[in-house]
């Protein structure tokens, strides 16, 4: 039976999930709402077409925090296996629907990887490095987070990862937060990554 920590750090993980980074990097930095600009989507990616890479590394840093804060505790407190999955994938809710900013999230590609990274690194940094690849051949950061999310719950279970349900779960809500991209890619008319702002 879990233990009263683990039901505070899964409540905990939503909450610290809910404080969207892009949205207070974008009002410091004074680049307007991302839920209102650019592709609309309150993540690095968005951050970078609006501000440069400055804000935006600001943004994946803090987004990457969110995800492996709350996994970081649950460690500390003894929780282990798929308990553990569990907080990630309430810190990835919380990034997702924000109880803080009317529920209205970013994808969740970074807060992901920031879990994973505490939970299993080298599942982690497999994904980072498909991310890498196909962002680094195409230009589309969105076909590379699909495409990551796609591979990640077979690459956890190949992995002995006891979460790989949970990344099951968190790459069904990857490709449905994905919607509008996929439509994109498929039309042609998915925006690419673009470093030449040196913000």
């Amino acid at each position: 039976m879990a233990s009263i920590y683990f039901y505070l750090t899964v409540v905990g993980a939503y909450l610290i999930g809910s404080v969207s980074s892009a949205i207070l990097i974008c009002q410091i930095f004074g680049l307007g709402d991302p839920r209102l600009e650019g592709s609309k989507n309150p993540g690095a990616t968005n951050v970078l077409r609006l501000g440069g890479r400055g804000p935006a590394i600001l943004t994946l840093v803090s987004d990457v925090a969110k995800g492996a804060l709350p996994v970081g505790i649950g460690i500390s407190l003894n929780i282990s296996g798929i308990e553990l999955g569990w907080i990630a994938l309430a810190a990835f809710l919380g990034h997702l629907y924000p109880i803080f900013f009317k529920f209205a999230g970013g994808k969740g590609v970074a807060t992901a990887i920031g879990a994973l990274l505490i939970m299993n690194p080298v599942l982690a940094v497999t994904l980072v490095i498909v991310w890498i690849g196909v962002a680094v051949s195409t230009g589309y950061s969105s076909l590379s987070a699909l495409i990551a999310a796609f591979l990640a719950p077979t690459a956890a279970y190949y992995l002995a990862e006891p979460s790989w349900p949970i990344c099951l779960i968190m790459s069904a809500f990857l490709f449905w937060r994905h919607r509008q991209n996929i439509q994109n890619l498929m039309n042609g008319t998915e925006s690419k990554i673009s470093l030449s702002k040196k913000t």
